[in-house]
């Protein structure tokens, strides 16, 4: 059963206009009737709409969260850390997952403008979304371009691209191949790519580019894919982009029976906890999942006290390589 106000109303014995009043903390009332209207919601367990309270003109305390899927542990934990130091600073977020879905990511963007919420932190990888142009709303970006004015926030893309590049040249790889996304997308994460390219050209080695598409939903077509790049193509060393590639690689390459690091060595990005301590042996590139919470909120705040502030438009955060055992 949905509690509604007027229920409380009725438990409390006051008009519904009362509790409204109580809950928006308007107009001179009794302590006894505040009382009895709080006491009434306690009973009911009655959670007010803090949408409601934002046409009173005050702020909803509420932050918009758009990003692909939870289900991607670097999500996920992202996630995480922001909705729960927003809970520390007594604000709540609805969450957004719109994962290679253009009209679903446009929809929760009307839907949270409608709503009232003080913000948004952004980072699905969408393209063509026209609205964030116009939305009159603060708006932070994770590790993507929306439009003009919209500060980004991320890794140095670039050089985590190099510095895995040159991890895999330094174990001694020379045939390095690359797997990305399609590069479709208008995102930093595309600099990875740069980075790698970058090392290769200085040290006057070819490169060899795997791109998967990032609006793929079959897992099962990815392994099929790596299989085949493994069994077919001269590579000794391979920087995967994200973690979870960097593990289907040496999956296959058990199945395979390709020696890793002798005969392939394996490089990730991402470097979450997930990771760290179910998959320890893989090398990869780590991103600072909680410094992007802090800075992300931060900037967020800074945009909600003050829509006109000037603010950079990247904030570039160093990742760190975890050594492990597969390069």
């Amino acid at each position: 059963m949905v509690i509604k106000l007027t229920d409380v109303a009725q438990l409390a014995g006051v008009s519904p206009t009362t509790v409204s009043r109580v809950i928006n903390n308007y107009g001179s009332l009794s302590q006894k009737t505040i009382d009895k209207v709080h006491a009434a919601m306690k009973e009911l367990n009655y959670q007010p709409n803090s949408l409601a309270r934002s046409l009173q003109g005050k702020n909803t305390r509420l932050v918009g969260l758009i990003f692909p899927t939870v289900a991607n542990p670097f999500y996920g934990e992202l996630v995480e850390k922001i909705e729960r130091k927003l809970f520390e600073m007594d604000y709540r977020t609805i969450l957004c997952d719109s994962a290679h879905n253009k009209e679903k990511e446009r929809s929760y963007l009307n839907m949270l403008a409608a709503n009232k919420v003080d913000g948004i932190i952004a980072g699905a990888h969408n393209l063509g979304i026209e609205e964030y142009e116009d939305l009159e709303l603060p708006i932070v970006s994770f590790d993507r371009y929306l439009a003009d004015g919209i500060p980004i926030v991320g890794s140095d893309n670039f050089q985590g691209g190099f510095l895995a590049t040159e991890n895999l040249f330094l174990r001694g790889a020379r045939k390095i191949a690359i797997m990305t996304g399609s590069q479709e997308s208008d995102s930093p994460t595309n600099e990875r790519l740069n980075g790698y390219l970058a090392f290769l050209e200085k040290q006057g080695l070819p490169s060899q580019i795997f791109p998967f598409h990032s609006t793929a939903q079959s897992t099962t077509l990815k392994k099929l894919e790596i299989k085949r790049i493994l069994e077919n193509e001269d590579i000794d060393g391979i920087f995967c982009t994200d973690d979870l590639t960097a593990i289907l690689v040496a999956n296959q390459c058990h199945k395979s029976n390709i020696s890793v690091p002798d005969q392939l060595k394996i490089i990730g990005y991402d470097g979450t906890k997930l990771i760290q301590n179910y998959f320890p042996q893989l090398t990869t590139m780590a991103q600072p999942i909680s410094d992007y919470a802090d800075v992300l909120i931060d900037l967020l705040l800074q945009r909600v006290q003050e829509p006109e502030k000037p603010l950079e438009s990247h904030y570039h955060l160093p990742v760190k390589l975890i050594q492990g055992e597969t390069t």
